[in-house]
């Protein structure tokens, strides 16, 4: 294989891929100076599985089915079990004709071979994308009920390593590879624990700079202040257990318990995305204007090594014109079906893919998407790209006003009635319409999943998977 295993001298891996701490008579066996060094570099230690608060929806009235004996602490000697409605009025949760701020409900008994459940009817999954839709959903754990802004927030109570037997199952198909599974619950953990082990949270939910000349505006996603992460594809998507039901994933996530990605002693902020398109993006070409070393640009694929230099627009849109050796280039229908969930696979192009939009239907989108009114489009000229091809400053220019936009995710917004796939793409401008063709499906940053799908059925363990897109990262046991 051309990517190799990079080993931590403190966390090896043992036969049959499990973690392990080594003891203490086994530092005698290293260099003093290098264990020196790995001890400073060691992360904080949890003494225990931390519990996630997910924010689930938010809505005036919601209805909650209770699928075994739960208590609430603030309504006492009440067994709850059944079907609940609850409702807002005036900053309060209305039950029994009684007010509350707060309501928290949690299993009656702790026995694990009974699962705990309840339901939540019309959570809303895919928000502002083409896949929106509701869904009737049920979770494990325990259960709180605030009222917020004169709402009802759903917040599920549930520890980490459940927590990820959802996400796992819901971010992809849970007939996925193993290693496949094993890789993605290491980031997904790590992306995950980072703030809440390091307290690290920003204070924005949209970071943005807006003048008459320019918008740049980004969206965090450390930035919940009544909750840990959200349900969905903002965070990671937490979709209950009605995906979680294959011992595949459960085997992953027992394989990897408590394992994150580290680089330089802090847990590696671990994105990913559908598929990069070949080559992944700078974490800065779509959030904040830093960038880590262990989320550099890579090409996805194992024999083409050479990048290209795709922030030239001439390299760029040759680049995008063409397909590549790439892992993520693939029309597997198997390998495809074992990681795409039913409505991901409504998606059918995302190596490359085509846009068309007459003039008229692109001015309405953009007038719609942005709030400007730049009368009839003329023009999109890219301004600036990333190593990935992906546009991070796009030029509008109308019959109105010019105006230019970015970062990433917002060229896409503007785009599109939801989200373009990527804002990798090209611009054709003939016969009354705008023709865009485009690379990936995402942000490109980090793992691909799709890439590493292909990894994985290549006969790649989980470890040279990670290593391949984060690098200078290492295995690390946090608990």
């Amino acid at each position: 294989m051309a990517i190799e295993r990079k080993k931590k001298n403190i966390f090896e891996v043992a036969e049959g891929e499990n973690l392990f701490v080594p003891k203490y008579g086994d530092f005698a066996k290293q260099d003093p100076p290098k264990i020196e060094k790995e001890m400073v570099q060691l992360p904080p230690k949890c003494d225990k599985e931390p519990i996630i608060n997910v924010g689930i929806m938010e809505a005036e009235k919601i209805d909650v089915s209770f699928n075994s004996d739960y208590l609430c602490t603030e309504i006492p000697n009440i067994n709850f079990y059944g079907s609940y409605s609850f409702a807002s009025e005036n900053g309060n949760i209305i039950y029994d004709n009684k007010q509350f701020s707060t309501l928290h409900f949690y299993a009656k008994t702790n026995n694990k071979i009974v699962h705990n459940t309840f339901s939540i009817e019309n959570v809303m999954i895919g928000i502002g994308f083409h896949w929106e839709r509701l869904e009737k959903q049920t979770f494990e754990g325990n259960l709180t009920l605030r009222c917020n802004n004169n709402k009802i927030l759903v917040i599920n109570n549930i520890s980490t390593e459940d927590y990820l037997y959802s996400v796992i199952s819901s971010e992809m198909s849970a007939t996925a590879g193993l290693e496949l599974l094993k890789a993605h619950a290491i980031i997904s953990r790590s992306w995950l624990l980072k703030p809440i082990i390091e307290k690290s949270i920003t204070t924005c939910n949209v970071c943005e700079t807006v003048t008459e000349e320019e918008t740049i505006r980004w969206y965090e996603r450390d930035s919940h202040t009544l909750f840990d992460v959200c349900a969905d594809d903002h965070c990671q998507r937490y979709q209950g257990i009605a995906r979680a039901d294959n011992e595949n994933v459960r085997s992953a996530i027992e394989a990897t318990r408590g394992v994150v990605l580290t680089c330089d002693g802090k847990i590696c902020d671990a994105r990913f995305s559908k598929s990069c398109g070949g080559v992944s993006e700078l974490f800065s070409s779509c959030w904040d204007n830093k960038d880590e070393k262990y989320l550099q640009p890579i090409v996805d694929s194992d024999t083409e090594r050479v990048m290209e230099d795709l922030t030239k627009e001439e390299n760029a849109v040759k680049w995008i014109l063409s397909e590549h050796d790439s892992f993520c280039n693939t029309k597997d229908v198997d390998i495809l079906s074992s990681i795409l969930n039913n409505y991901d696979r409504e998606t059918t192009d995302f190596y490359r893919w085509k846009v068309e939009y007459t003039i008229d239907e692109l001015s309405e989108i953009i007038k719609a998407r942005s709030g400007i009114d730049f009368g009839t489009i003329t023009d999109l000229i890219p301004l600036q790209r990333g190593p990935s091809g992906r546009i991070t400053r796009l030029k509008i220019i109308g019959t109105k006003r010019t105006h230019i936009v970015g970062k990433e995710l917002e060229i896409r917004k503007w785009l599109s009635t939801s989200h373009l796939y990527s804002s990798a793409f090209t611009i054709d401008k003939a016969e009354g319409k705008f023709t865009l063709i485009g690379a990936g499906w995402g942000h490109g940053v980090g793992l691909c999943q799709i890439g590493a799908a292909v990894m994985a059925a290549k006969g790649y363990k989980y470890d040279s998977i990670l290593y391949h897109y984060f690098k200078d990262s290492e295995l690390t046991q946090l608990y």
